[in-house]
């Protein structure tokens, strides 16, 4: 088990490592220990630098995360930001006086013009393609925002298989335009939870629902649980943090800010319990605990059920192969996480690490 523990801190300390160099959405976050690896390079740099606190950022972020998905292919233009909160010296090296900032550092220098043209999209990729000599079309970036109107609302909202958190916004609102990037970071978290939708209805074009269900302001955030479509006001804070933890709260889901399954996931409180006997126990009373084990397993139900199986299956598996079965099939899993594969199969072996770290 420490040996376990050591893997999994080393693992963590490694994404940390990892994150100051890391893409954000399709943006690269640049620090200190970076800048100069990534900017006056081989490429010429875009790069922005914000405060999170800034109105006038939080209003261009989605502008500039689908730039930043559009020149993402573009091997000679790179599309970064800087967080001045966490930067000091270095948007002070920049001369960054108010935010946000934009900067063009061309091929091979770290000597910038300020970009001083319209901070929308368009404008900020035909600005990117002159100077960057290239020729990119926006990118059109899908949502996993479910898009509610007057006709699917009902279908959508009212299902009583659903834990849907709804956005009632207005176009022209400036709030709403602050919130969508992260309200799409939701969506995204959760997008392979059957359970669970993150939508979102134009109260403005569609004032019968809005008034139905009384909207009297921009954004307003409803919760629509399985067992109360009459809807419940969202009162949460409006960081992804704070909807992540909301919705794996009311839709018992264990998914963090990028969507993947935490350690909780898989977790049953009773078989865990078993778990605990049946690892103490001799070889003998193994079995009679494996057995009500599987008799615990084959009384839940919906997602529980699939977790009860893994458990069952931990194990007799445990029983044919040993005391160390459990360590080593986390190893294994390990392993297999570490490279690239589909976030379905990230879920089923992440799950299945869960439930054996109860054994090991």
């Amino acid at each position: 088990m420490g040996k376990l523990v050591q893997i999994c801190v080393g693992l963590a300390f490694l994404a940390l490592s990892l994150s100051s160099i890391a893409v954000a959405d399709d943006v690269v976050v640049l620090t200190e220990e970076n800048f100069e690896k990534e900017v006056g390079q081989d490429r010429a740099a875009l790069v922005e630098f914000y405060a999170p606190w800034c109105g006038h950022c939080k209003k261009l972020a989605p502008e500039y995360e689908k730039l930043g998905a559009t020149f993402k292919k573009a091997k000679s233009v790179l599309i970064a930001k800087v967080d001045c909160d966490d930067q000091k010296s270095l948007c002070s090296k920049y001369d960054v006086s108010g935010y946000p900032t934009l900067k063009w550092f061309p091929k091979g220098s770290l000597e910038p013009k300020k970009y001083e043209g319209p901070r929308t999209t368009e404008a900020l990729a035909e600005f990117v393609n002159t100077e960057g000599g290239t020729n990119v079309k926006i990118a059109a970036i899908p949502s996993n925002v479910v898009v509610l109107t007057s006709d699917n609302f009902g279908e959508v909202v009212l299902d009583e298989t659903k834990d849907v958190l709804v956005e009632f916004y207005a176009p022209w609102c400036g709030h709403c335009k602050n919130l969508a990037p992260t309200y799409e970071k939701v969506a995204t978290a959760f997008k392979h939870e059957e359970d669970v939708v993150i939508a979102n209805l134009d109260a403005d074009k569609y004032k019968d629902l809005g008034e139905k269900y009384g909207v009297s302001g921009f954004p307003t955030l409803k919760f629509f649980p399985k067992g109360n479509k009459a809807g419940e006001e969202y009162e949460g804070g409006r960081d992804l943090e704070d909807f992540v933890a909301f919705i794996n709260e009311k839709s018992g889901t264990s998914r963090d800010a990028k969507g993947q399954l935490t350690s909780k996931a898989g977790i049953v409180e009773s078989l865990d319990a078993l778990v605990k006997e049946f690892v103490a126990a001799s070889n003998e009373e193994k079995k009679a605990v494996f057995a009500r084990i599987q008799e615990e397993a084959e009384k839940l139900t919906g997602s529980s059920a699939r977790y009860g199986k893994i458990y069952s299956k931990a194990a007799k598996s445990y029983l044919e192969k040993g005391a160390d079965y459990a360590k080593n099939e986390i190893e294994r899993l390990q392993r297999i996480l570490d490279k690239s594969i589909s976030p379905a199969k990230a879920d089923e072996f992440t799950l299945k690490k869960n439930v054996l770290s109860s054994f090991a």
